[in-house]
């Protein structure tokens, strides 16, 4: 493939470069707005190119040396060669792009994104691949856009310290198991006052053989994890071997009382506890919520959202497809003394459907819907007749497409906030608040 010279423009979605060569867009990961770059040509397509970098020929101002020394081969982190300032200016400016592109949203609206004060070891939720060779495991992370597992270095730069603790004790707790090449991945998520549980996923056919071995172990080679499950295939396969059955955070308020939020057996939360704090914040004040509403949480998960609305409101309506994440919200609500939730286990889309055909009303709808997004429930949205619509996003391109199907249907943005959950990452969070008209 040819070989070309870049100046980097600024930075794309996804997080890479991008320049043009002789007219043409060209986009090179790893590079960073001000460079001058050497590359060479992966892909070529009639009106734009891809191409991977070779040398930095001239340095922006902005690039610094990168913390890991895998980074560039792991596929986890994309921006550790940007200083953290520069990190959060082109995700704002990407941000802003996708929303007033795509769906048209007055650049007026969009808030300066939320900082991290704390953009390293923040990450408490990962998963560890696990390659076996003659015998013996070796654990790390997919290199990007492969299944290559890049050996773990000894430290993740962006991992919580307990995190890493674990992660450097599974080499020789894997090297004792029964079999090899039977476990793929190992899951290890941690609270936010340092106790870890660890699921081990299982795909062999003995399976009498790996619980013996687990349950002999126990936590003995594992004296940073706290609690130990064995997945066999999907998550409702989960079975507690020892130890901790969940894992707990807060969230603190200034006007409500505090809340202690728990979560279990492969259930979502947050990978970042500070940054969720903001985000739940946010959340709670564009609901603008005065006791006397009715709220609508889609996608609820552990009530992470739900909670908090429901001490500021009449009632609250929590909707997950997720069981065990709907048993985590019940106990969160019974725990934390909060006694005006429902909680619908379903499928989001069929639990609204459900609403709309009861003819159910509500003043306020929030959603934290996956990466994907929530287009199919956009269409009931006016059905349920809510004064105010606010959009939890942990991608921009849904999020506007969602926006654009939202305006349609009367409804207008009023504010929108990122939120740099994933520093290091091109990855970002948002807050969105729309009214309708």
């Amino acid at each position: 493939m040819k070989q070309i010279e870049v100046a980097i423009e600024k930075v794309a979605f996804g997080g890479a470069g991008f320049g043009h060569v002789n007219g043409k867009a060209c986009f090179v990961p790893f590079a960073v707005p001000g460079d001058l770059v050497y590359a060479k040509v992966t892909r070529e397509k009639k009106s734009y190119m891809e191409a991977s970098l070779m040398e930095v020929i001239t340095a922006s101002p902005d690039r610094i040396s990168p913390v890991c020394p895998v980074f560039g081969d792991c596929g986890g982190c994309s921006l550790q060669q940007v200083s953290y300032r520069k990190q959060l200016e082109m995700k704002a400016a990407i941000f802003t792009e996708q929303l007033s592109r795509f769906a048209k949203v007055d650049e007026a609206v969009i808030a300066p994104i939320r900082e991290s004060h704390a953009p390293w070891n923040y990450r408490t939720r990962v998963q560890i691949k696990v390659y076996w060779a003659d015998g013996l495991p070796i654990i790390g992370f997919f290199r990007g856009g492969s299944h290559f597992v890049v050996p773990f270095p000894g430290c993740c730069a962006i991992s919580s310290t307990v995190v890493n603790s674990v992660i450097n004790e599974l080499t020789s707790f894997l090297a004792r198991s029964p079999e090899t090449a039977t476990i793929p991945q190992v899951d290890v998520a941690t609270s936010d006052d340092g106790k870890a549980i660890v699921i081990v996923h299982y795909i062999g056919r003995h399976q009498d053989a790996i619980i013996r071995f687990l349950s002999d172990s126990h936590l003995s080679f594992l004296p940073s994890a706290s609690g130990l499950w064995l997945q066999l295939g999907r998550k409702c396969t989960l079975r507690h071997i020892a130890g901790l059955e969940t894992l707990s955070y807060d969230i603190i308020s200034d006007s409500q009382p505090d809340l202690r939020l728990s979560f279990s057996k492969g259930g979502f939360c947050q990978v970042n506890f500070q940054q969720n704090q903001i985000l739940v914040t946010i959340a709670c004040e564009m609901s603008r919520l005065t006791g006397k509403e009715r709220v609508l949480d889609l996608f609820c998960g552990n009530g992470n959202l739900t909670l908090p609305l429901a001490q500021r409101s009449s009632s609250v309506v929590g909707i997950e497809a997720y069981h065990a994440s709907i048993q985590d919200a019940q106990a969160n609500a019974v725990a934390n003394q909060v006694r005006n939730i429902t909680f619908i286990c379903a499928d989001a889309e069929a639990g609204v459907a459900g609403l709309v055909k009861n003819e159910e009303k509500f003043d306020v709808v929030v959603l934290d819907p996956p990466r994907t997004g929530a287009a199919p429930i956009m269409a009931y949205i006016p059905a349920l007749q809510p004064e105010r619509v606010v959009y939890v996003s942990c991608d921009p391109v849904t999020l506007a497409r969602d926006i654009a199907i939202l305006k349609k249907l009367d409804y207008s943005v009023v504010r929108s906030v990122p939120v740099d959950m994933f520093p290091q990452t091109s990855h970002i969070e948002s807050v969105t608040l729309l009214e309708r008209l």
